[in-house]
């Protein structure tokens, strides 16, 4: 769902965003994707992937290693391997977007570990405080920054 479900909604809802005058997505990722340690294959898909086919192939192949029981040897993460997958493939998918889409504002963001019913309150900050970033970047002006992740409102990524 944290990747296939956003690309889904982006490619239905982007001919509507086409016809708007300043068209925005923001995609909602982790900062836990980003630590050290998560398999050499995430390298890939943090710096090599730049085209939606290349995601899509990377990402096949890390379902057959997983339902075949061989992420972990084959180099992708095993803890919470899943979902640091589809986080990171939800990143790389930001940036081929914002590069495909240029007049797009296009970003993903960290928005905290919010306290939610998923998590059973655990959260650290309040959803509100957690919503502030995304809607900051769902805000920006014409020619604001794209392809980037936030994390605590501040790029984590170098501009492309």
């Amino acid at each position: 769902m944290n990747y296939y479900g956003a690309k889904r909604t982006a490619e239905a809802l982007n001919p509507l965003l086409q016809l708007s005058d300043l068209p925005r997505i923001v995609t909602v990722s982790s900062s836990k994707v980003m630590l050290k340690g998560k398999g050499e294959k995430l390298k890939g898909v943090l710096t090599g992937v730049t085209t939606d086919e290349k995601l899509n192939d990377l990402i096949t192949e890390y379902l057959k290693d997983f339902k075949e029981g061989l992420h972990g040897s084959k180099g992708w993460p095993t803890f919470i391997s899943a979902y640091t997958v589809s986080k990171v493939a939800l990143n790389a998918y930001t940036r081929i977007l914002a590069n495909k889409y240029p007049d797009f504002c296009i970003n993903s963001v960290c928005p905290g570990y919010a306290k939610t019913d998923i998590n059973l309150n655990t959260g650290t900050i309040t959803a509100e405080e957690g919503a502030v970033t995304p809607v900051k970047l769902a805000l920006l002006p014409k020619g604001g920054p794209s392809g980037l992740f936030f994390v605590k409102g501040e790029p984590a990524t170098p501009e492309p």
